[in-house]
């Protein structure tokens, strides 16, 4: 017969990242008893992880997908997560709902951007990363949302998103200006796309 603590820990083999959510089915002594004996540790509020295991680079956009599973890593995290900047951003870049309450802020720090209806579904793939489904923009997404947001991030970095599409072919141009159409961003995409071509 499997303790809590085992089931706790079976559970934590299988995931990276636990939430306190996830854990419901034990006692809070036992989840404190694991963190202070050090088999399992705190990575943030609400999150539990194996102490030693291996993680990804990706792993605070995990983190943040476990905290937020509403949420989609876009912008500048999408860009890095895509290849597609040299830039490397400190905060994880995250679309929710307008209508969402913000997450609190926490390890990893969040920039929130807020999206409506299709646009926080629309361009959006899942990707398992370390166990967890993450959901990330496209890079064809990304490079709009880039030009759309042009005044928060700088215009350098949504050009260099675009030549980095372009040479990395991560997308054909007419996937990127069926996005920028329907994200009502073709105006100012369009005298990019002819300077590249």
């Amino acid at each position: 017969m499997a303790t809590n603590a085992d089931k706790v820990l079976l559970l934590a083999r299988k995931r990276s990242v636990l939430r306190a959510r996830d854990l419901e089915f034990v006692p809070r002594v036992t989840l404190t008893r694991l963190v202070r004996t050090g088999r399992i540790e705190r990575v943030g509020r609400g999150l539990y992880r194996l102490p030693g295991i291996d993680v990804s680079e990706h792993h605070a956009l995990v983190a943040v997908s476990r905290r937020v599973p509403r949420g989609v890593v876009c912008l500048l995290s999408a860009l890095r997560f895509h290849g597609l900047t040299t830039q490397q951003p400190f905060e994880v870049w995250l679309a929710i709902d307008r209508k969402a309450r913000r997450p609190a802020a926490d390890d990893p720090p969040l920039r929130v951007v807020r999206f409506s209806g299709k646009a926080l579904c629309d361009g959006v793939d899942q990707h398992v990363i370390e166990g967890v489904a993450v959901r990330v923009t496209n890079p064809a997404r990304t490079v709009v949302d880039c030009f759309r947001y042009r005044n928060k991030l700088g215009l350098d970095v949504a050009i260099e998103a675009l030549r980095d599409y372009r040479r990395h072919r991560k997308g054909t141009l007419d996937e990127l200006v069926k996005i920028a159409e329907a994200r009502h961003t073709a105006e100012v995409i369009r005298p990019y796309l002819q300077a590249l071509a």
